[in-house]
């Protein structure tokens, strides 16, 4: 996605939750935790992978994307499709996206990588839209935006 931006990858803390499991310094019940809810968004919300498991390795892992921003009010924190996050870029500002991966088999899951998407990551509208923000507020709106680059 175009406006994809500020990534944070959790691989590395995936991997050392995988390690501690299997040095026994942590149970299955602990890392196979998933609640209905989550379970839920991933059957009707998900996005199948080609992976399989790290735990049973008899099921392929389920990617679940939750929203949050301030744009999105009572719709924040629900779980979208990975078609719908292009649309909703296009239409709000800014907001963040979590990545979830679960496995429905033995309910493993872990959060995969979050990022910021909307229209305050396109650089030609990003910076006409600030000088307005400028001129209207006082200043604000550009101090805000020189602060997040």
């Amino acid at each position: 996605m175009r406006t994809q931006r500020q990534v944070v990858d959790y691989s590395l803390q995936k991997r050392a939750v995988l390690r501690e499991l299997l040095a026994g310094r942590v149970g299955t019940y602990d890392v196979c935790d998933a609640s209905p809810y989550l379970k839920n968004a991933a059957r009707f919300h998900g996005e199948p992978t080609e992976r399989r498991c790290p735990i049973c390795r008899s099921e392929n892992l389920t990617l679940v994307h939750y929203i949050y921003g301030d744009e999105l009010k009572q719709s924040a924190g629900q779980a979208r499709t990975l078609t719908e996050l292009p649309v909703l870029a296009m239409t709000l500002r800014e907001f963040q996206v979590f990545v979830v991966e679960v496995c429905l088999g033995c309910d493993w899951n872990h959060l995969v990588e979050q990022y910021l998407l909307g229209r305050d990551g396109l650089t030609g509208e990003g910076e006409g839209t600030s000088e307005q923000n400028a001129a209207g507020a006082g200043g604000a709106g550009r101090r805000r935006r020189e602060a997040q680059r």
